[in-house]
């Protein structure tokens, strides 16, 4: 087995690592320190806990039947190893669900304490599946499809969908338990960014290569994303190639993945971005022009 080889292999086994660590870590804090404390999730996690509280159906099962067809859906606009990523924390996260939703014992009784600490705790174990290109929810992966046919940015979407959530579960088991998964949903978010090294909904990328058509095209093909390319010359290292491109932040371990190529020759800088004016070009064509 060659280096190159040896070394893709164990990337891939770290990042699957990685994913299986945060579906547990995200499981526990859902069985262990929010549910007992009636603190509702976002997204359909979140229909599936209410769902779960009024009927027999076990958590495990309704997360796996809500999520399962949105990220088939969200996957035929998304990388093909962001589908069987989704699909190995998804099947991971079940699994830790019923093994925890099956032990009486549960961490605190304290709803303060269940806010902080497990909004913590599940923003890590949800920001650590992301970070490694997949993820818990396919709410966020077909807000990524909504928001390239619609001025609505990924983060909106999720928000929209999330506040009707709560005021459900405000409607079913009192305001205060909407109230405190509001607030249980800002700490998630904010430690999620945090563990993607603060990520937020839109990240400005430099890429600077002397592959830039090459690049680009495999951007254009995985991502759908055009790239600008600027022409630009380094003080030691002579003429480069720059692109430039905006993606969101579910985009970024797939164009990580692509810039690490082993067939590139590539240094790439994230940044945040706090507005965008204009139209954000994005194509659905399968050619690069």
């Amino acid at each position: 087995m060659n280096v190159k080889l040896q070394n893709k292999l164990s990337r891939q086994i770290t990042s699957y690592a990685m994913i299986i660590i945060g579906a547990v870590v995200s499981a526990f804090a859902l069985e262990q320190i929010l549910i007992p404390a009636l603190i509702m999730d976002g997204g359909m996690v979140g229909i599936a806990m209410i769902v779960s509280a009024k009927t027999p159906i076990p958590l495990s099962v309704m997360t796996l039947a809500l999520n399962l067809p949105l990220v088939f859906i969200g996957g035929k606009k998304l990388a093909r190893s962001f589908v069987f990523r989704s699909l190995t924390a998804m099947a991971v996260f079940s699994v830790a669900l019923t093994f925890f939703g099956k032990t009486e014992y549960h961490v605190t009784d304290d709803k303060n304490l269940a806010i902080v600490f497990g909004g913590m705790l599940l923003g890590f174990g949800v920001g650590l599946v992301l970070l490694n290109g997949g993820c818990l929810d396919g709410t966020e992966a077909v807000a990524v499809m909504v928001s390239r046919k619609f001025k609505f940015s990924v983060g909106q979407i999720v928000l929209f969908f999330n506040v009707i959530i709560y005021l459900t579960a405000g409607k079913l088991f009192g305001l205060d338990r909407a109230l405190y998964s509001l607030l249980t949903y800002f700490i998630v978010s904010k430690i999620e960014d945090f563990v993607n090294t603060g990520m937020q909904q839109g990240k400005a990328v430099m890429i600077i290569t002397n592959q830039g058509k090459e690049i680009a095209s495999d951007i254009y093909h995985t991502l759908g994303r055009t790239v600008t390319l600027i022409e630009g010359s380094g003080l030691i290292s002579g003429e480069k190639i720059i692109l430039y491109c905006v993606v969101t932040r579910i985009e970024i371990p797939t164009l990580r993945k692509i810039v690490s190529n082993d067939d590139y020759s590539a240094f790439m800088a994230i940044s945040d971005v706090s507005e965008i004016i204009g139209k954000h070009i994005k194509s659905n064509s399968s050619e690069l022009k």
